[in-house]
């Protein structure tokens, strides 16, 4: 099946994203004071590793995953704490959803990956009770 311009534009950025994604989480585990939540980001890594490699299997596309969020985010936390953070991070999980929504009509296995999305927002916002 051949992948048109606009959708490869889109499955390319998704999986840089989850690429981006396993190095911002482990890296918040590394720096969170809270061991549950340290495990929680853990567990979303493997996640969001697993995610990129549908990304993979559909682009044919090996990418780099970029360090800015992995140095970013947890200076972040460091500075404003988890209650400002992790908000912006449910945030951005729920951002997947709608941006993955166009590709995941065309293939299904997007569709479970912008499922664990709105999964992992919910879950990142559970952190905060």
């Amino acid at each position: 099946m051949s992948i048109s311009g606009e959708d490869m534009k889109t499955l390319l950025k998704a999986q840089q994203g989850e690429l981006d994604a396993v190095l911002m989480y482990n890296a918040l585990a590394d720096a969170v004071k809270d061991e549950k939540d340290a495990e929680v980001f853990r567990q979303l890594a493997s996640e969001e590793g697993h995610h990129a490699s549908v990304f993979k299997n559909l682009t044919n596309q090996v990418l780099k995953p970029k360090k800015t969020l992995a140095t970013f985010v947890p200076l972040f936390y460091k500075l404003a704490g988890k209650k400002r953070l992790y908000p912006i991070i449910a945030k951005f999980e729920y951002g997947a959803v709608d941006s993955y929504a166009p590709v995941a009509e065309k293939f299904p296995e997007v569709e479970m990956i912008k499922n664990d999305e709105r999964r992992h927002g919910d879950t990142v916002m559970e952190l905060l009770k």
